[in-house]
């Protein structure tokens, strides 16, 4: 979460005529994440986060990130809810950004990783994932492995900037990706972005996921390699085999792994490193002056991406395979 659009206190209150929820209290902008412009509302009907979408989500991809909030709250997993208007919209517009309110989720992200945390996120992603199955909508990744090379080209003059070599680098693990990238995997709805921030607790306990706004149609073991990257290395980015068995061995109580999902871990944990670094490398140099968010060192999906490629199969991820 992040916030790029300052909104005025009028037209807050112009745009919140088409709901049901009393008068502005407060609301101020959430300095977390790189995406979208988010606030959090307060009412005279509670607390809410009210979100302006920014540039990079497509406008069109709108509906079905509220339509599959809907669906999962629906079907009892535990995500914010579309608040929509008296004409039953959720999709608005505000300060020139599409815009939408969703309920507020108590709870808090972890700050200090800990097993009881990992494997909590496997049994949720498994039940966020059979949940989904239900929903008859899909959209396709367009961060996927298609996109990836068009996005080093926009950066790859400057890749040399944040540390020696990262263009050779980068440029070799593409072609190896293409080369090796597994296809036929069972598919449906994934988060694609379950990164801590995105995962809170209450009391220790589980209590739901947020930030939506990257959920697509794409391999279910993809979702748990990013998983893989974004909750099992410690500060330092080694790996902490512990972290990733409690995960992966809650997931899998749920929603058993097909053989083919065991023998693809490795080359799918080295796909999402190289995501999250295309993206951390270009937002390094593409982030708007003046925005009210944290940039984020590449440098890091660096380092787990090498960790990842001197692996050659799923035990050292803690998997039988």
């Amino acid at each position: 979460m992040a916030v790029y659009t300052e909104i005025s206190d009028e037209e807050l209150d112009v745009f919140l005529e088409a709901y049901d929820l009393g008068r502005v209290l407060s609301y101020k902008g959430i300095a977390e994440g790189v995406e979208n412009s988010n606030y959090l509302l307060q009412t005279e009907a509670g607390t809410f986060i009210l979100t302006l979408y920014e540039k990079r989500t497509k406008p069109e991809d709108l509906p079905f990130f509220l339509a599959l909030m809907d669906h999962l709250a629906g079907a009892g997993f535990a995500c914010p809810t579309p608040i929509h208007g008296r004409d039953g919209a959720a999709l608005r517009e505000l300060a020139g950004r599409p815009a939408a309110i969703v309920s507020f989720l108590n709870g808090v992200w972890p700050r200090r990783i800990q097993p009881h945390h990992t494997q909590a996120l496997g049994d949720a992603m498994a039940r966020m994932h059979l949940a989904g199955a239900g929903f008859n909508q899909t959209r396709a990744n367009d961060l996927s492995l298609a996109q990836w090379r068009p996005l080093f080209e926009e950066v790859s003059d400057r890749a040399d900037e944040i540390t020696p070599g990262l263009g050779e680098v980068i440029g070799a693990e593409l072609d190896a990706l293409d080369s090796h990238w597994p296809t036929d995997l069972p598919t449906g709805i994934i988060h694609a972005d379950l990164f801590p921030d995105n995962v809170f607790f209450l009391g220790g306990e589980f209590s739901g996921i947020i930030d939506f706004y990257f959920a697509c149609t794409d391999s279910y073991a993809y979702e748990l390699a990013i998983c893989l990257n974004a909750w099992c290395f410690e500060p330092d980015n080694s790996f902490n085999i512990t972290k990733a068995r409690a995960m992966l061995g809650a997931y899998t109580k749920v929603r058993p792994l097909e053989a083919g999902e065991l023998t693809a871990i490795t080359w799918l944990a080295r796909g999402a490193a190289m995501r999250f670094l295309l993206t951390r490398l270009y937002d390094w140099f593409h982030q708007p002056e003046g925005a009210l968010a944290a940039r984020k060192d590449p440098r890091e999906y660096l380092a787990k991406l090498r960790f990842h490629q001197g692996l050659s199969g799923p035990g050292a991820y803690g998997l039988d395979g």
